[in-house]
């Protein structure tokens, strides 16, 4: 089996040093099996979503030495898909509309600290009304439905997406999809075979799991790499003042420079448990 990767950032921002990495990881892991590397561009979110940044994070792939496989894969021309996956759980009774507002939903919400609040499901149950709703997936029917699942990441994980989000949105009030819906269809319709991303979506992993099993779709090894880290020890983003790789290359920066020193510490962060070498040098 031809091993198959993707990079998928969404363009409302510009790339810095902890996208640059996740990349590489991607990219690194098909090519060292000699696999393919995709690009796909998630820009389901119409409100923030630029063409501008979709240029921005080409040319930093390139700085940094990357070359995906194939055309450039855009999350809006894909719309019927998600319309189709999300017909399907709604004929399947797994899905309701959920009218509640941000700030209602936040004033409901109570969590210890640095613990994810799970929404409470206030509209579970709720009588239908012609309002502004968006689509939550009753997650406790839906994990019956599914059964006992597992995945391969680093050795076997148990499912338990009832504990790890809760009755989680899979279209959203301004937008036809959310992440957890767009990224199981669309994994699946590219035949992505590993799934290489930070750890910060692990727990995201447990409701991709029970889609699929939903949707019947094909199930890949996942690769949680660790995150880059600042000064600080938080998780390096931009609000952090991390550097972005569009600043950094037009500061003169050598991208294949930056590529190699992030290189240097993927084996530690992203160990692999299959006798083979993790990344080609």
């Amino acid at each position: 089996m031809t091993v198959i990767t993707r990079f998928a950032p969404s363009p409302t921002g510009r790339l810095h040093m902890g996208h640059a990495f996740s990349a590489i990881c991607a990219h690194d892991h098909a090519r060292a099996r000699g696999g393919r590397f995709l690009l796909r561009i998630e820009d389901i979110d119409g409100t923030r979503s630029r063409p501008e940044h979709v240029a921005t994070i080409v040319d930093d792939l390139r700085w940094l030495g990357l070359a995906w496989d194939g055309e450039v894969v855009f999350q809006s021309a894909r719309l019927d898909r998600y319309a189709a996956a999300l017909a399907r759980l709604r004929a399947m009774g797994l899905l309701y509309r959920c009218y509640c507002t941000r700030a209602e939903i936040a004033g409901a919400l109570s969590a210890p600290h640095g613990a994810v609040p799970v929404y409470p499901g206030t509209c579970r149950g709720a009588p239908t009304r012609d309002a502004p709703h968006c689509w939550r997936l009753d997650i406790a029917a839906a994990v019956a439905r599914a059964g006992d699942l597992s995945w391969t990441d680093h050795g076997r994980v148990v499912a338990n997406a009832a504990l790890a989000q809760g009755d989680v949105v899979l279209a959203r009030k301004d937008a036809p999809a959310s992440y957890h819906l767009a990224v199981t269809v669309d994994d699946a319709a590219q035949g992505v075979t590993d799934v290489v991303r930070g750890r910060d979506l692990f727990t995201a992993t447990h409701v991709h799991r029970v889609l699929q099993a939903l949707l019947e779709l094909p199930v890949p090894r996942w690769w949680h790499h660790d995150l880059l880290t600042g000064a600080d020890g938080e998780r390096l983003a931009k609000r952090h003042g991390a550097p972005t790789l569009a600043a950094m290359r037009a500061a003169g920066e050598d991208g294949l420079a930056v590529a190699a020193r992030l290189r240097a510490g993927v084996g530690e962060a992203l160990p692999f448990d299959d006798g083979r070498p993790s990344f080609a040098s």
